[in-house]
């Protein structure tokens, strides 16, 4: 049916759904009016990025206005920032897997409420590159985690629940289509590597901790290399695992530094 699915029976019994940290809820707001046509959502790590992207999307749609100050919809927190552009939501996730759990927890919801259909959810920033030159964009088709398996493990009541992370591969060819439009940005497809930390998860030298020798990083990184890892972030696979559970066709764009 298209529509955005949501995984807990518990919800039916509830007589409110708050969704806390994006200041939003079924019984203070009307989601369907609000939110029932959006078709497109991209998120992103950074509050003002996004606020930029949806300035950006007002041009590109020409819609009326200059759509230079766009209203945070969720300015009653200082957890998340969201605007909205036409169908398209853009919404800032903050860094790591934690912080992207909570928003897509109730992100999904919010367009579940809502009655959406048919929604494209993109991941779109920047990462660190592997083996390829900074200022191109990474699409990914495989999320791993740090030893490279496609898999998104998360402790819940004290069990290890392992969950796909599976991506939307027509529409990973369709962005990969879609780059042939700006030959002079160099794009590619390639595994991305979820990470838990920014320094000694990702090899990091220079972090106040670091247990392990130069030398022992470059090997990992070529190992990585190896396994097809082209770009290093710290979301992908807890988004392409929520994703695939909720009926999203979603898929993560990274540019390099």
């Amino acid at each position: 049916s298209g529509l955005v699915h949501i995984k807990n029976p518990h919800l039916d019994a509830m007589e409110e759904d708050v969704l806390y940290h994006l200041d939003l809820g079924t019984k203070t707001h009307n989601l369907p009016a609000m939110f029932g046509d959006i078709k497109f959502v991209c998120v992103g790590g950074s509050p003002n990025r996004m606020k930029a992207f949806a300035q950006f999307m007002h041009k590109e749609l020409g819609l009326e206005g200059d759509g230079e100050d766009p209203a945070d919809i969720c300015a009653g927190t200082d957890r998340y920032a969201m605007y909205r552009v036409g169908p398209v939501l853009s919404i800032s996730h903050g860094m790591g897997v934690p912080s992207i759990s909570i928003m897509l927890h109730e992100l999904i919801k919010l367009l579940h409420h809502a009655k959406c259909r048919d929604v494209t959810i993109i991941r779109i920033g920047t990462s660190g590159g592997l083996g390829i030159e900074a200022g191109s964009v990474v699409i990914t088709d495989m999320a791993v985690d740090s030893s490279f398996k496609p898999r998104f493990e998360q402790v819940v009541l004290g069990d290890v629940v392992v969950r796909s992370t599976d991506l939307d591969r027509g529409l990973m060819e369709e962005l990969l289509a879609c780059s042939k439009d700006v030959p002079d940005v160099p794009t590619l497809v390639g595994h991305t590597m979820c990470t838990y930390d920014f320094y000694e998860g990702q090899g990091r030298l220079d972090g106040a901790l670091c247990s392990f020798s130069s030398e022992k990083k470059l090997e990992y990184l070529r190992r990585a290399h190896d396994a097809g890892v082209r770009n290093i972030e710290m979301e992908s696979t807890a988004f392409a695992a929520m994703c695939g559970l909720c009926g999203l066709k979603g898929e993560s764009l990274r540019g390099l530094l």
